[in-house]
């Protein structure tokens, strides 16, 4: 297991559509807003990394039918080199975005250390790719597809990357948890949010590991859509909806799987401060985080 934790900020919202006509959605305040709340004080990071926020384009750009497509690829390759370069360190890499299309330089920077398996957590099953939608009829916004890009649906811009090829994570290597959607996702394993509920966030975490130890995956990224949570607890990210996890259960969840050595990073994706004007949902969510990664920092005290 890693012994420290670098903090990586990834503050763009280049995966969703425009919040209103001409207005960039706001989760890429997101890492400044968490970090004012307290994370980087309370995480004590080896290293804090801020990349750039990339420009929001609000019309098509040239050679893809994905909003942003040519800029999400473009800082996905320094995001992966930032979390490689953290993984090569033997820290732990925690990536504060954003929007979920960061999901796409996180597996590239794990992936350039070898295979790497992918548990998604997120309310949504971001499954959305030309095999299931008419790509010519309107922009595709990446932060619903990045998943299906993940494992390598989707135009190449966003499927193929160098070291690395196509796909990032194979289907059979990828465990999805807390969708609200109805439709199947053979072959990836998932867990819905109405089976969550039935079966017990500690039933939830063994049964995960143990498809990732029959995988044989050793090495595993994580990813955090806040839109897993309950509306009820937290309203403001991009897409709310029920039923979904509490604070006290993610952060449990989340604790079992860092707890277990498999994990290498993760990323925190879809809290918007701007549907948080006073702040209120900032500091449960560090909170959460914080508890969330309490098997890093016993690591560490333990050294």
């Amino acid at each position: 297991m890693a012994t420290a934790v670098d903090l990586v900020q990834a503050p763009w919202a280049l995966g969703l559509r425009p919040s209103a006509p001409g207005r960039e959605p706001g989760t890429w305040r997101a890492p400044r807003a968490l970090l004012s709340a307290g994370l980087e004080t309370r995480l004590r990071p080896a290293r804090t990394v801020a990349l750039d926020h990339p420009p929001y384009a609000f019309d098509a750009q040239p050679a893809t039918r994905i909003r942003n497509g040519v800029t999400i690829r473009e800082h996905a390759l320094r995001l992966g080199e930032a979390v490689r370069s953290t993984l090569d360190a033997s820290r732990f890499a925690v990536v504060l975005g954003g929007d979920c299309s960061i999901l796409l330089g996180c597996l590239l920077g794990a992936r350039y250390g070898g295979r790497c398996g992918l548990v998604h957590l997120d309310g949504h099953s971001d499954f959305r790719h030309p095999g299931n939608h008419d790509a010519g009829s309107s922009l595709g916004s990446a932060a619903g597809m990045d998943l299906a890009l993940a494992t390598g649906r989707g135009e190449l811009l966003l499927t193929h990357w160098p070291e690395v090829g196509r796909p990032l994570v194979a289907d059979e290597d990828v465990v999805q948890v807390g969708d609200r959607e109805d439709e199947a996702l053979a072959p990836v394993t998932r867990f819905t949010a109405r089976e969550i509920r039935r079966i017990g966030v500690a039933a939830l975490g063994e049964r995960v590991l143990g498809r990732l130890e029959r995988r044989g995956l050793d090495r595993v990224w994580l990813h955090v859509d806040l839109d897993v949570l309950d509306e009820r607890v937290l309203p403001a990210v991009d897409s709310p909806g029920r039923p979904g996890m509490d604070f006290s259960q993610l952060a449990e969840f989340v604790s079992t799987l860092v707890g277990s050595g498999r994990t290498v990073g993760l990323d925190i994706a879809i809290y918007d401060p701007d549907r948080d004007p006073d702040g209120t949902y900032a500091a449960p969510i560090v909170d959460c985080l914080t508890s969330a990664l309490a098997p890093l920092t016993a690591v560490e005290t333990h050294a």
